[in-house]
């Protein structure tokens, strides 16, 4: 296989790129490429710099030219799309960004790729794949019983940001049912794990922790995510690649449903034991309920029945152990964390 993955300096992308290349048993290729945007970091990838399977390209996929002779050039069997501007309060605050990366980035990938699919043989037709990575929050929200999305869920995206990823869901979708070409999308639930920027919830209590600063909840923190560990996502991924149904969208999520609040305190609580605090008595002490974003979700919850029955997909960590081994990686790496802050300030 050649993999055209996009968005691969930034937390889920460099963590599936990492994830092949150290199992790659066979010289498979990933061609990858990324904006390196405040987010993403070619010190995500430190670790297959040397790689002679890996070939990165600092770029923006809104960039047909480079798209197009990227294609021609490596000719990829499958193309993986990670790139996406992701945070719902930067969407808020500052939507253009959104717009430009997750939806025209999007069509401009489709389109791009569809012209480079129609110029393969069929044999290579046939092994093609377009995967696109997408998210629970364009389901928009759920009250405490409802019954979790499931891939027939409608959409009812609540922010600037969860309602660009909708729209490139929409433009997949039609480009399957319009012009037959074979894309697959992905619907995976809150990722943690390491490498994630320190804007996110999970890095950002660590982070604010080891600089003991106050870690800010927003409302009651009483809003319920699902929790999905970032390596047994990038496992379902593959599995995709490998096993999917070309036009088929597949729900992916953790099985660990918590409030925000309660998450905080069990990452305090860890912390606690691994680097009690001299100046407090526990790091709850930090916590300082902040005003509620506008639009705010109260709930996500996914249904992977069908990955799990029609392709076999299990998430093998439990949260526990993904949190455990999250915490210690940003507690062994806290370079990383205090460069790519800084690289956000510097941009």
């Amino acid at each position: 296989m050649v993999i055209f993955v996009t968005g691969s300096a930034g937390f889920i992308g460099s963590n599936f790129v990492l994830n092949f290349l150290n199992g790659n048993k066979n010289s498979d290729t990933i061609i990858s490429i990324d904006k390196l945007t405040y987010a993403g970091s070619l010190k995500n990838l430190d670790d297959i710099k040397d790689d002679p399977n890996h070939h990165f390209i600092h770029g923006d996929i809104v960039d047909e030219k480079l798209i197009r002779n990227a294609l021609k050039e490596y000719k990829p069997s499958h193309i993986i799309n990670f790139a996406a501007e992701s945070h719902v309060d930067n969407s808020i605050t500052g939507p253009d960004e959104f717009i430009n990366t997750n939806i025209v980035g999007t069509y401009n990938l489709l389109k791009c790729s569809y012209k480079y699919y129609k110029n393969l043989n069929q044999h290579e037709k046939n092994l093609f794949r377009f995967v696109h990575i997408s998210t629970d929050e364009v389901y928009g929200s759920l009250g405490p019983k409802d019954p979790e999305f499931t891939e027939e869920s409608s959409f009812r995206p609540n922010s600037p940001y969860s309602a660009s990823k909708a729209s490139s869901d929409h433009l997949v979708r039609a480009w399957n049912k319009t012009y037959g070409f074979p894309t697959i999308t992905s619907n995976c639930s809150n990722n943690f794990g390491p490498r994630q920027f320190p804007e996110k919830l999970i890095p950002l209590v660590i982070n604010n922790i080891l600089n003991e600063k106050s870690i800010p909840v927003y409302g009651s923190g009483k809003q319920i995510r699902d929790w999905l560990f970032v390596k047994d996502h990038c496992d379902a991924i593959m599995m995709m690649v490998e096993k999917g149904i070309p036009g088929e969208t597949y729900n992916i999520g953790g099985k660990n449903e918590i409030m925000n609040i309660d998450l905080v305190n069990r990452i305090c609580n860890i912390m606690d034991e691994i680097i009690p605090s001299s100046k407090f008595k526990t790091y709850k002490d930090l916590i300082l309920h902040v005003e509620d974003r506008p639009g705010h979700d109260e709930r996500y919850a996914i249904n992977s029945n069908k990955i799990e029955i029609n392709l076999g997909w299990t998430p093998k960590y439990n949260f526990e152990k993904g949190l455990l081994e999250t915490i210690r990686w940003y507690l062994d790496n806290k370079d990383w964390t205090k460069s790519i802050i800084s690289k956000k300030h510097s941009d």
